[in-house]
């Protein structure tokens, strides 16, 4: 599946006030089986967005008007924590979320959104408690996340650098996963390969 250069983002806002929210609540276990061409969005936070028959929990932040159209999440620490399964962010990519502000991450997760199109930015505690104060308060809250410039603007104005590394961010800015990477790079490893040969006596 191919990623979508991550370019500006100029998003609402959706807030995800609780710490430790884990990959089994993200992505239920048992969607795990489920082949990669189904849109893993149907199944993000699956028991909590929907009732035993079916139909919308109301309560839920994504259920709710001013979040519908979400592309970014505010998060608690240890955010997406538990088991490693790169199905969770295969849902939140597959719902339209680009980006993930927390104070922390799952260390796996972390690792797999960048392989997949997915921006975690951490920023301090006290910042990310502010801006789920103000995305609760005003429902449909705008950010700004500007990855070539490694900044993310609050739905307050105020704008706050991030870190990521080089590597992540060419491939998040051009839609590279890896195997994309690696094929970019063909006509250079054919070349090492010719003078290698070349230089067998």
């Amino acid at each position: 599946m191919s990623l979508e250069p991550f370019e500006p983002l100029d998003a609402i806002a959706v807030p995800i006030d609780r710490p430790n929210v884990d990959t089994d609540q993200i992505l239920p276990a048992r969607y795990l089986q489920k082949p990669r061409a189904n849109d893993f969005g149907a199944y993000l936070f699956r028991d909590l967005r929907f009732r035993k028959d079916g139909t919308e929990e109301p309560g839920f932040v994504l259920n709710q008007a001013g979040y519908r159209s979400g592309r970014v999440i505010v998060a608690q620490r240890n955010f997406a924590c538990g088991s490693s399964r790169e199905h969770a962010v295969w849902a939140l990519y597959d719902y339209g979320f680009r980006a993930v502000i927390a104070p922390s991450f799952g260390d796996i997760f972390f690792s797999n959104s960048l392989k997949n199109g997915l921006l975690p930015i951490v920023l301090p505690e006290t910042a990310v408690a502010g801006m789920l104060n103000e995305v609760q308060a005003r429902p449909g809250s705008r950010m700004v996340v500007d990855l070539a410039m490694q900044t993310l603007t609050g739905p307050d104005g105020v704008s706050h650098t991030f870190d990521v590394n080089p590597f992540s961010k060419h491939c998040l800015l051009n839609g590279l996963d890896e195997l994309d990477y690696t094929l970019s790079l063909a006509d250079r490893i054919t070349e090492f390969e010719s003078r290698f040969e070349d230089a067998k006596p």
